[in-house]
């Protein structure tokens, strides 16, 4: 259970672990939803029951030292926060502790979360020390641009700096929430660029800090290398070819490594790499490496190992060459 007390107010916010929520105005509950808002410089008290807990607080506040407190008790934790500013704004969240021994994890299927509005008329957005924020787009992951208003009351909107305007939120490609701020679901190439955020609050208008966005076409997996040699047993003095193909998405590159038995003795790595499209299949290509080993010797025998890495990880496969002795032709 949590409890939050204003020092200088007669509510507290109750939060059970079934995350019933209510406030006690004057003796009276009243059913609260997700959010609540508090003036500024009140002293922000959440207590929330069990032992051990671990609370999660907005950036802001774990950076100020000084004015937060957390204290253990026997059966509650206490959470007290002084001079309270729009910066405090965000998601408290309680943690229970699951222990065995000295060993302890959050229970994060049980955490109790509230967020809290720190309203205030000359600051509509939570204050930022930087003018632009660079966000990456990637393909296969929703990105969100953290523009958070401090008054739920406010409207925001999202702006595109060139061509100059306003950006559609249509709830499904781009989505707005007052606790997070626009999220793009699945970014595209054409996201890309420098936007921003507008806060509007009776006759105040403000904008937040701009966002760079960068658009990054993530692959879908990692890369399933195929190695083939051209001959598992090659003659001393023979050249030896050993390929390494991977499939992957279109202008998502895939990079090779080798290992090779003729590391140890200083050998020198030639490769060849290569990209073609994939026959029938636009959206993809297969990239290839190919080791050369130009005349053969006995230290090239053994394992050769071809790893293939992109944005999503790696995967290595190997193949095994065998160095005989080059069969000399008998005079005729």
């Amino acid at each position: 259970m949590i409890l939050l007390k204003l020092s200088e107010w007669k509510w507290r916010l109750v939060l059970s672990a079934l995350l019933v929520c209510a406030v006690v105005f004057e003796g009276v509950f009243k059913k609260v939803g997700e959010t609540l808002s508090v003036q500024t410089g009140n002293t922000l008290s959440l207590r929330c029951r069990g032992k051990p807990v671990q609370w999660s607080v907005p950036p802001y506040v774990e950076e100020d030292d000084g004015r937060l407190v957390i204290v253990q008790q026997e059966r509650f934790s206490l959470l007290t926060l002084v001079n309270t500013t729009v910066a405090d704004t965000g998601e408290y969240t309680c943690f229970p502790m699951y222990c065995e021994d000295k060993d302890c994890r959050r229970e994060y299927s049980k955490a109790i979360k509230v967020f809290i509005f720190f309203p205030d008329p000359r600051e509509l957005f939570i204050p930022s020390s930087s003018h632009y924020e660079m966000i990456q787009l990637r393909s296969n992951w929703p990105t969100v641009l953290p523009c958070q208003a401090t008054s739920p009351e406010a409207k925001v909107t999202l702006h595109r700096e060139f061509p100059p305007g306003e950006v559609s939120v249509d709830g499904t490609e781009i989505s707005f929430s007052n606790r997070k701020g626009f999220t793009i679901h699945r970014p595209r190439p054409h996201h890309a660029g420098v936007l921003h955020c507008v806060a509007a609050l009776g006759n105040l208008r403000q904008s937040s800090t701009k966002y760079i966005l960068i658009y990054v076409n993530y692959p879908m997996a990692p890369p399933a290398p195929v190695i083939q040699a051209s001959s598992g047993s090659v003659a001393v003095g023979d050249n030896l070819r050993v390929a390494c193909s991977a499939v992957g998405e279109r202008d998502v590159f895939i990079e090779f490594s080798w290992e090779y038995p003729g590391q140890q003795i200083g050998r020198p790595l030639y490769t060849e790499g290569t990209a073609i499209p994939v026959h029938g299949e636009a959206s993809r290509q297969q990239f290839q490496s190919v080791l050369q080993v130009d005349e053969v010797r006995d230290v090239d025998q053994g394992t050769y190992t071809c790893t293939a890495q992109n944005l999503q990880g790696a995967n290595s496969v190997s193949t095994t060459v065998k160095v005989v002795p080059k069969i000399k032709k008998l005079p005729v």
